[in-house]
């Protein structure tokens, strides 16, 4: 059996599934760029419209980046105004990231989830359709990839909090902190 602390191995697995659906919907980029350039072509080359494949990419640029958004946070390769964090000790940085996780990211995440919940959930209860005619039959699930984003956010932001925890108690290398 492993020696690793199950929190930090909770931490770990929060990372990896975080990380997979990440690396999962950033390959929707490819479907963003080929449906896309379909569009265009039916439109203008042969004057057919193509609604439900517009919606399509609509949904999966959606997914894109609200999906992905944890998968950032991992890598760190969120937005930071890093002048003196990228010159701080690795126990300064944790405690940093510990500060911004409670004071800033898991609210966020509180609040968004809050204010979005009635709105996906009346979607759900009638089961959203697209207003469009040919559209897709679907708008509910689109609309709860911000649930998606709330929770993946909300637990790397946990998974965080539990690794700079650990590194601030002394029993994490910094090594194993460090972003990506």
């Amino acid at each position: 059996m492993s020696d690793t602390p199950p929190l930090l191995r909770l931490a770990n697995l929060i990372d990896t599934l975080n990380t997979r659906f990440g690396q999962g919907c950033a390959w929707l980029t490819l479907f963003l760029v080929i449906g896309t350039a379909i569009v265009v072509v039916l439109r203008y080359g042969f004057g057919i419209g193509a609604i439900a494949l517009q919606e399509a990419v609509l949904y999966a640029h959606a997914l894109v980046f609200m999906g992905a958004a944890a998968w950032t946070l991992i890598r760190g390769a969120h937005v930071r105004v890093d002048i003196f964090y990228q010159k701080f000790s690795g126990r300064r940085q944790a405690l940093v990231e510990v500060c911004g996780n409670l004071l800033l990211l898991l609210p966020l995440c509180l609040y968004l989830g809050w204010a979005s919940w009635d709105y996906v959930a009346n979607s759900w209860s009638t089961l959203e359709a697209s207003s469009e005619s040919g559209g897709l039959k679907f708008v509910y699930l689109q609309k709860s990839i911000i649930l998606v984003l709330v929770v993946s956010l909300a637990l790397q932001g946990l998974a965080d909090l539990i690794k700079a925890a650990y590194l601030l108690a002394g029993r994490l290398p910094e090594s194993e902190v460090k972003h990506d």
